[in-house]
């Protein structure tokens, strides 16, 4: 189950999406967020779904690690439509038995945040999979400059966000080798109650947190020993540069917005 998280995973590849701004494209992500939750039809909703079926393709990222990024919020998506399907009692009752009334409305509403949620995973994953940790830093470290004048570390802010996202898939191999340890020495984690489950994650957990801390600090003392001090007076070996490839993904993001917009105005029969 852990191996399937694939957060924080970069996917090497020479694509037009790998290529874009990495400025341009956590825009473009936090962009396609907000514009999936304007959606208020189906219409409005497929358009989104094609954009995001045309980013796979220039991404050149195989689609079965995008299906392998859905498969740890399986029972988030089952939690949701069964949440909307029973809570919802407009429109025509398509099955009643005892207290449980599932209704045409209460079904479309389900079906709509599914495929809401999945789009929003998959767009999420896009960014990860075709930025390079250190590139997806120094664009967060541009796009808050502005928080300076707060007197804000942006630098060492950008630094934690990208370090955690970057670890996550080395912690969930940790998590791998700890449990098929602890598995070997007898220890089961699928029967009992639920607070022997608990307890039976305590021998995963604390190799898991002294793991953890001695990568910290092996990585704090390699990077104090490369004389790291901070983003202050720092250069960077590859200088960002918007090109045409960026206006280009700017300019289809615009279309998209407008058709959306569009949609949902002469196309309200459908809303939700």
């Amino acid at each position: 189950m852990f191996r399937d998280i694939t957060i924080g995973q970069y996917y090497k590849a020479d694509s037009f999406v790998h290529k874009l701004d990495p400025r341009i494209k956590i825009l473009l992500t936090l962009w396609f967020i907000v514009i999936i939750f304007i959606c208020k039809t189906f219409f409005s909703l497929a358009l989104m779904i094609l954009l995001v079926t045309v980013s796979i393709a220039f991404s050149k990222v195989p689609f079965k690690m995008f299906l392998k990024s859905l498969k740890p919020i399986i029972p988030i998506i089952i939690f949701t439509c069964i949440i909307n399907m029973l809570y919802i009692k407009n429109g025509d009752v398509l099955l009643e038995f005892w207290k449980i009334k599932i209704t045409s409305e209460g079904l479309n509403t389900a079906l709509f945040m599914t495929i809401r949620i999945i789009t929003l995973i998959v767009c999420s994953s896009i960014l990860t999979y075709t930025t390079v940790p250190t590139m997806l830093t120094d664009a967060i470290e541009r796009l808050l400059s502005p928080l300076k004048v707060f007197h804000i570390e942006v630098h060492t802010l950008a630094m934690m966000m990208t370090l955690a996202l970057r670890f996550i898939p080395t912690l969930i191999e940790e998590i791998e080798r700890i449990t098929n340890a602890q598995k070997a020495r007898g220890a089961n984690f699928e029967s009992g109650k639920l607070i022997q489950k608990i307890k039976a994650m305590i021998p995963v957990l604390i190799p898991l947190f002294v793991s953890a801390f001695s990568r910290a600090y092996e990585l704090a003392f390699a990077m104090s020993c490369r004389c790291y001090r901070g983003g202050e007076g720092r250069t960077r070996m590859k200088q960002m540069k918007l090109s045409y490839k960026d206006l280009i993904a700017v300019f289809v993001f615009v279309l998209t917005t407008a058709g959306v917009i569009l949609f949902n105005i002469y196309l309200k029969s459908f809303s939700f």
